[in-house]
């Protein structure tokens, strides 16, 4: 019989997560209000992309085609047309996937779009234009670009950033655990505070209750008395 490896082996062989992403993966869950914007900005250029290049595919556009053949305004060809429905599809795969993955998708191919703007800038009118790029797809291709980085950049990169986002978490992790002890210590008086104005309130309310049943217990204490004398007499 295999004796079972020892408990010091078996923790040298499990995968130790460097400190600053064990806090980041641990307060980024799929449905954290930053991850919802980063799966938007996939989710809307991963649409947009899609819907270009399979109509593109629909014309029957040859592969490399430079003849001006236009979807939507834009010029395209067969290669263009499969390169936006593989760039829509990955982008739509940051959106299932969300949290940092997708931020830093949206990131990378934003910085891409750029890159590729400028490249094909330089090769309009030349025989290198393979994606068959005009004027118009050039200025398509930096919106495209400068709304990913927005999109991938949201509550990432600041100087501002509150104590409770995950990023400026990762950047300042002792900092970021006296603000979390912090913020616990005044929840804790905020819950007294509000128990203690609570049980001041039941006790108003109780004392009010017996000093009115006393007074209507003197009230018919005088009665009687009153009626007693008139008996009397």
């Amino acid at each position: 019989m295999a004796a079972s490896p020892s408990p010091a082996r078996a923790s040298r062989h499990r995968r130790v997560l460097p400190r600053g992403r064990r806090v980041l993966d641990e307060h980024m869950p799929v449905h954290h209000k930053l991850s919802r914007v980063y799966r938007l900005g996939s989710a809307l250029v991963g649409v947009i992309l899609t819907f270009f290049g399979v109509l593109g595919l629909t014309d029957n556009i040859g592969f490399f085609d430079t003849g001006g053949d236009q979807v939507g305004g834009l010029s395209t060809n067969g290669a263009l047309s499969v390169l936006s429905v593989v760039v829509g599809l990955l982008l739509f795969a940051g959106m299932v996937r969300g949290g940092n993955f997708a931020s830093s998708l949206n990131i990378t191919f934003g910085g891409l779009f750029l890159l590729s703007g400028f490249v094909n800038l330089a090769l309009l009118e030349t025989s290198f234009n393979m994606l068959a790029f005009e004027l118009q797809n050039v200025l398509f291709s930096f919106a495209v670009g400068l709304l990913l980085l927005v999109f991938g950049m949201y509550g990432r990169v600041g100087s501002a950033l509150p104590y409770d986002n995950p990023y400026w978490q990762q950047r300042h992790v002792d900092e970021a655990a006296r603000a979390r002890r912090g913020h616990g210590r005044n929840e804790q008086r905020t819950r007294a505070r509000l128990r203690g104005e609570e049980l001041r309130r039941r006790a108003s309310l109780f004392g009010s209750g017996e000093d009115g049943g006393s007074s209507d217990e003197g009230d018919e204490g005088d009665a009687d008395g009153n009626g007693g004398q008139q008996g009397d007499r």
